[in-house]
């Protein structure tokens, strides 16, 4: 026997709640918030690292598509290898920017994303695409958490799953989110990760 498992963001109304939820996050962010944090990472990177304000880099999306991720830039300019994993006393990140991280407020201008609709608010944890392409060979049902858009943060984060942490875990944990998505669940997530931050739970770095 077949089982075909209809997920609920199949349904077009839970899409349109979604995105609602979404645009409504992002506005917030992008309006009220995000002002007073570039101001204060300008004058960082004046003082710090000069360079561009923000970091782009390629990640993988809703249906396998790519696009261009924004961050707060974190790191010196000019580094051999800006695509590798951040690490515990990584040299290449410069002293204001390692509390950024802590407090994943470097991930901020991904609310620029979000309206642009290539992420959501909450889901999986976008890729490079390098990466994706090893794990969809090496776990299975990967890619099925590619069935909707990337998230700036997701169950996998929610449950301290971040970083340098075992991807088929957080694979366990996206896939999970995919399949029993709600509206109550993202701000449930919403939530914890901003009471991890809060209370300095976050394992940024």
């Amino acid at each position: 026997f077949v089982h075909f498992r209809r997920e609920p963001l199949e349904s077009p109304l839970n899409r349109v709640a979604k995105r609602l939820f979404d645009i409504t996050m992002a506005c917030v962010a992008v309006f009220l918030v995000m002002p007073w944090i570039c101001a204060l990472v300008w004058i960082a990177h004046r003082i710090q690292s000069r360079g561009p304000l923000f970091f782009q880099q390629q990640r993988t999306g809703l249906a396998g598509q790519r696009f261009q991720i924004f961050k707060f830039r974190t790191m010196h300019i000019g580094q051999a290898d800006d695509s590798r994993q951040a690490s515990v006393g990584d040299e290449r990140i410069f002293p204001f920017a390692r509390w950024l991280r802590k407090t994943s407020l470097d991930e901020i201008p991904q609310f620029l994303n979000v309206l642009r609709g290539e992420m959501s608010v909450v889901g999986p944890r976008p890729e490079q695409s390098v990466w994706v392409e090893r794990f969809r060979q090496e776990i299975p049902h990967y890619m099925r958490r590619h069935k909707q858009k990337a998230g700036i943060t997701g169950w996998a984060q929610a449950n301290g799953l971040r970083g340098d942490t075992s991807i088929e875990d957080r694979t366990r944990y996206d896939l999970y989110y995919v399949e029993n998505w709600s509206l109550l669940f993202d701000i449930k997530i919403c939530i914890r990760t901003f009471v991890d931050i809060a209370t300095g739970r976050n394992k940024g770095y």
